[in-house]
């Protein structure tokens, strides 16, 4: 059976790839981008440092910081109204995932046209998106390199999942001189988000040897550096070591997609409006409990790579390490105990479920639930 392996065709990452990467954008031919960023990126002053070095290579800017953290339909709407009134010929992400996404679901609708929900799917699109170059701040959610978009629907108070090849951005740059500032809590949530996609690309039905190298290797970076990250922001060896793990757990997901993990977070995200980070490193260790009935032998991998000596461990037992280690990293970090402080109510659960069972990370997840069981694992997870 043949797969197919989907990353962006340049890829430029460590100290100093912000300034390669606009003679790259110059070398492409751009002359007008839409800089698709958040309030915060403008107040820090990076939105205007980015312009100014697109100008010393003769290309011209515009601004929407608008993004949401959960990028809604509005922002995408209110991004295109900039990108037709100033005829950019490219978009520019700057930030995290939420800009990241934003700005595919902008750029995919200037070339295809209609509304972002006609895309909500896998690989609905029938042209490839505007040019999209995306230089990432962050260290976790990897949509700098991906072909997955998350938009949240604020009517229906969904997170749609758009998978399509014609979202890959054209260049993703990751430079660790932009990850210094992040917060403990969001360097936290990104590398969960991280290690979330290495362990669910893993486990997946999709996973191929390619995948798997990746997923394996990601989830040994973030073993020996996402706590230092988190407790010594100013580590630049730990930041750029995160920068690249969440690169090769990107390149896994990307290909061998995800599970429901992701299925269930995106309802929880969309439904109350919550870091996607912190709701994914909450569900990680129940879904992981769920999936162990069919995946022990996978997991006791994972186990192995998250620094576990399993030898003399049978699968189960592996598994359950594998699952006991997730949880203390999380600790360390400082993530939520669980859903309960998130704010998430159980009368709210059936419906959660029947929208993560129409999601499409949920597909390639090792064993199927039925209703029933996606909401056993909400409550578990209180």
């Amino acid at each position: 059976m043949s797969s197919a392996f989907y990353i962006p065709a340049v890829n430029i990452m460590g100290e100093g790839a912000l300034q390669d990467a606009a003679q790259q954008i110059q070398n492409l031919g751009f002359k007008q981008a839409l800089i698709v960023t958040d309030p915060g990126m403008t107040k820090l002053g990076v939105t205007s440092d980015i312009q100014a070095l697109l100008k010393e290579y003769d290309i011209s800017s515009i601004v929407y910081d608008g993004v949401h953290p959960n990028p809604t339909v509005t922002n995408v709407n209110s991004g295109l109204e900039v990108l037709h009134n100033n005829k950019c010929d490219c978009v520019i992400s700057l930030g995290g995932g939420s800009s990241h996404d934003c700005a595919k679901g902008i750029a995919l609708v200037a070339s295809n046209g209609g509304k972002i929900s006609d895309y909500e799917g896998v690989d609905v699109s029938s042209k490839p998106q505007l040019p999209l170059i995306s230089i990432n701040t962050t260290a976790g959610t990897a949509s700098e390199m991906t072909r997955f978009c998350i938009i949240t629907d604020e009517v229906r108070h969904v997170k749609m999942a758009i998978v399509d090849t014609n979202v890959t951005p054209v260049l993703s740059v990751n430079d660790p001189k932009l990850m210094a500032g992040m917060p403990p809590s969001l360097t936290a949530a990104t590398g969960m988000d991280a290690l979330t996609h290495a362990i669910e690309a893993y486990v997946s039905t999709a996973a191929t040897p390619i995948t798997d190298a990746c997923a394996i290797k990601a989830i040994e970076i973030i073993r020996d550096y996402l706590r230092e990250a988190v407790h010594n922001g100013s580590n630049m060896e730990a930041r750029e070591q995160m920068a690249y793990a969440q690169f090769m757990a990107g390149m896994a997901f990307n290909n061998a997609s995800l599970g429901y993990v992701h299925a269930m977070a995106h309802q929880l995200g969309g439904f109350y409006d919550l870091p996607h980070g912190v709701c994914n490193a909450v569900l990680l260790p129940h879904v992981q409990r769920y999936n162990a009935q069919v995946a022990a032998p996978l997991l006791k991998d994972v186990a192995k790579a998250l620094g576990v000596d399993v030898s003399g461990l049978d699968d189960k037992q592996g598994a359950d390490a594998a699952i006991e280690a997730i949880c203390q990293l999380s600790k360390d970090v400082n993530i939520p105990a669980g859903l309960k402080e998130l704010g998430a109510k159980e009368e709210d659960f059936d419906i959660l479920a029947d929208n993560a069972m129409k999601d499409a990370c949920g597909v390639t997840n090792p064993k199927q639930p039925t209703h029933e069981e996606v909401v056993a694992i909400f409550k578990e997870a209180m």
